[in-house]
């Protein structure tokens, strides 16, 4: 039987490492391994795919051809075209647009990866660019593509937001981002500390979590709080409730860490908060369980679903709650090692050999629903 041709968006693995970019860099290689697939990838970058090929695994052919993102993503939310085999060749079985685009890819099979629905919950959550992407995925979905998400939770939001026909929707899990193989060195910080890491954007709750970190600082007084992930539009909030606390001074901005110094410094953490206000998946509470740090999480979300009972889990936007759940990780050391244990056995059970069975498996549906 001949391999199922599949052309991926390969775009999230140009520039800083992302939520998404671990996803892709996580489920290629293993895609890659399924010899029952012929994969190309494509970079939605007029610039950035010129440095696609050295990103990409091998078993993976890059598509060099130039895709202006801006006039492409303006042009496909508002009609069928330009057609996306302008850029992925017609010799392809399946497009799978991996960050809520698929181009319009007629006659081949459209897949598209929805990782949350925080776009169409609260505008504020939603970035110029990520505005547009309810519209696109309405778009994909009218062409009858299928799309994949990393939570049953997101699955079943989207079909109650967009109307989607459950059999054309499937969820399949991300695997846990490894640690790199090189060792890096953590950035310095004096005393045990709280880590939460990940864009500062508004719906990851993070002046929540300064305000929580502010009422149980007085009882710890060696106790920091560390924040590390790139800024994002929810600066400003975070600025105005550290510089509001009282124990502001002990909250320390790391702004972005590489790869090898941020799995050192979460290694080396207290706990991990991760107050998400919404959440599809969760990456780093689930790196952080993987590592034997507990962790404080939101019931928000995808993550009950994912997190299970390996996370303490609090009520999103709480701060309370979210304190005194911190101030029991950090005091009671049963609670601690019940969490670490359990936080173990969770994430253990993704991987990224099985999320690539299950796309392998929706890429060939996708193909079967387009030929029938």
């Amino acid at each position: 039987m001949a391999a199922l041709r599949v052309a991926i968006d390969a775009t999230p693995l140009l520039g800083r490492p992302t939520g998404v970019g671990a996803f892709v860099a996580g489920a290629l290689p293993a895609l890659a391994a399924d010899p029952s697939l012929a994969l190309s990838a494509y970079a939605l970058s007029l610039r950035g795919g010129r440095h696609l090929p050295g990103r990409l695994p091998a078993g993976v052919r890059p598509l060099d051809r130039p895709m202006p993102a801006r006039p492409l993503l303006a042009a496909w939310s508002r009609s069928a075209g330009p057609p996306g085999r302008w850029w992925t060749g017609r010799a392809v079985d399946v497009v799978h647009g991996t960050n809520f685009v698929v181009p319009p890819s007629a006659p081949a099979a459209e897949v598209v990866t929805v990782h949350d629905l925080s776009p169409l919950h609260e505008r504020r959550w939603a970035s110029p660019a990520t505005a547009a992407f309810p519209a696109l995925v309405r778009r994909a979905l009218g062409r009858g593509a299928m799309v994949h998400t990393p939570s049953s939770a997101v699955a079943a939001a989207l079909c109650d937001a967009f109307g989607a026909d459950p059999a054309r929707v499937r969820a399949v899990p991300h695997g846990v981002p490894a640690p790199p193989p090189a060792p890096a060195a953590a950035p310095e910080v004096a005393g045990p500390y709280v880590l939460a890491l990940g864009t500062v954007e508004p719906r990851k709750g993070l002046p929540v979590l300064v305000h929580a970190f502010d009422a149980l600082a007085a009882a710890h007084p060696g106790l920091r709080l560390v924040l590390a992930g790139p800024p994002g539009w929810g600066q400003a909030a975070v600025d105005e409730a550290v510089a509001r606390a009282r124990h502001g001074g002990r909250v320390v901005h790391l702004g972005w860490v590489p790869p090898g110094a941020a799995a050192a410094l979460l290694a080396g953490a207290a706990a991990l908060a991760y107050p998400s206000l919404d959440e599809g998946f969760g990456f780093p509470p689930l790196q952080a369980m993987a590592a034997g740090v507990p962790v404080v999480a939101s019931r928000a979300g995808a993550l009950p679903e994912v997190l299970g009972d390996g996370a303490h889990l609090v009520p999103p936007g709480d701060a309370d709650a979210l304190a005194e759940g911190l101030a029991l990780v950090l005091s009671d050391d049963e609670l601690r090692a019940g969490l670490v244990a359990r936080g173990a056995a969770q994430a253990a059970r993704y991987s990224w050999p099985a999320c690539a069975a299950g796309l392998a498996e929706l890429y060939r549906d996708a193909a079967t629903l387009r030929t029938a």
